[in-house]
C-alpha cells in the first residue's frame, strides 16, 4: 500500500521487517502534530500487514528527537483523531486536556499495545517528548553517542505526558532525572534495563537491522503472544493507572502555570534548559 507523508518515510517491508524513519532533521526531529499522526498511520500499517513480523523505528540525522515542537500550531481539527476524547477547542483545562489526551498519553498507549516487536533504534540526543517515541517500543538499541533526558520540570510539570520515567530506569534514578534535568548516557541507560544494546554510531542500523531480522524469523504468533505476556504483566503491576495519574498531574501543572504566568508553562523553564545546556558544551 503506497502512502505519501512529509515527516517520517515508511521503508519497502524486508525480511519482514518495516521500517519507520522520522525524517525532520531540520527541526533536530521535533516531534509535531503531523509527525504524530503519520507516525501513527505508518504504525498502523505495519500492524495490518502481516507480512511485517517486526516494526523498527529510527530517525535521519545526528539526534533521535529533540522532543515536541513547541512551534506548531496546528490544530486537532486539521488531522482523523484516533482516540475517544473530544471537545479540543473548548476553554480552559477541559481543552487543553482532551488535546493531550489525545496526542500524546493516548496515542503512545496506542502504539504500545501494538501486538508487534517494535524496536526503537536510537543515536544522537533523546530528549524529552522523544523519549515517549521510545518508550512505547519493546526493546531500545542505541548508539554509544545516545543520552536521554527530559528537563520538563523546569517549565513547572511533572515531566513528559507519557510518564513512564519510573517504570524505565527505577525510581530514584527518575526522580534525579526529573529534579535535575541531566541527561543519562547510553552505558548507563543500559545498566538501568531501559536499553537493551549500546553499539558503535557506524554500526546502529546494521545491528538493529540484524536483531530485527532475527527475531523476524519466529512465528508471528509467538511474537505476539511473548509481547502480550510481559505487557500484561506491566498492566497487573498499574502502569496504566499510573500514566493516568501522572497525566493529571501534568494538566494540574498546565492550569497553575496559566494561572500564575498566563501561559501553560513557566517561562523561566526556557532560560533554565539553556544555561544548563550551555555549562555543559
Amino acid at each position: 500500500m503506497s502512502q505519501t507523508f512529509n515527516t517520517i518515510r515508511y521503508e519497502p517491508v524486508k525480511n519482514g521487517v518495516a521500517r519507520i524513519v522520522i525524517s525532520r532533521d531540520e527541526a533536530r526531529n521535533a516531534q509535531n502534530r503531523e509527525m504524530t499522526y503519520e507516525l501513527n498511520t505508518a504504525f498502523d500499517l505495519a500492524a495490518q500487514d502481516n507480512e511485517v513480523n517486526v516494526i523498527v523505528l529510527a530517525a535521519d540525522g545526528k539526534h533521535f528527537s529533540s522532543g515536541h515542537d513547541l512551534r506548531d500550531r496546528a490544530k486537532l481539527s486539521e488531522f482523523e483523531t484516533v482516540g475517544t476524547w473530544g471537545g479540543f477547542d473548548l476553554p480552559g483545562s477541559e481543552g487543553s486536556w482532551a488535546v493531550e489526551a489525545e496526542i500524546y498519553l493516548g496515542m503512545c498507549w496506542r502504539w504500545r499495545n501494538i501486538p508487534k516487536p517494535i524496536i526503537a533504534e536510537v543515536q544522537g540526543k533523546v530528549i524529552a517528548g522523544g523519549l515517549m517515541l521510545i518508550w512505547v517500543c519493546d526493546m531500545i538499541i542505541a548508539s554509544d553517542d545516545a543520552s536521554f533526558s527530559d528537563p520538563v520540570v523546569a517549565f513547572g510539570v511533572n515531566g513528559v505526558e507519557y510518564f513512564a520515567h519510573p517504570w524505565e530506569v527505577g525510581v530514584r534514578k527518575a526522580k534525579e532525572m526529573l529534579f535535575t534535568g541531566e541527561a543519562i548516557s547510553a552505558e548507563d541507560a543500559k545498566s538501568f534495563g531501559m536499553v537493551n544494546h549500546v553499539v558503535p554510531r557506524a554500526d546502529l542500523t546494521e545491528f538493529t537491522t540484524d536483531m530485527a531480522e532475527h527475531i523476524a524469523q519466529r512465528p508471528s504468533f509467538g511474537l505476539k503472544l511473548a509481547k502480550q505476556s510481559v505487557n500484561q504483566m506491566q498492566d497487573s503491576q498499574g502502569l496504566w493507572t499510573a500514566l493516568q495519574a501522572a497525566m493529571s498531574l501534568q494538566q494540574l501543572g498546565h492550569a497553575n502555570n496559566q494561572q500564575v504566568h498566563g501561559m501553560g508553562v513557566d517561562p523561566k523553564g526556557a532560560e533554565i534548559i539553556r544555561a544548563q545546556a550551555q555549562r555543559k558544551s
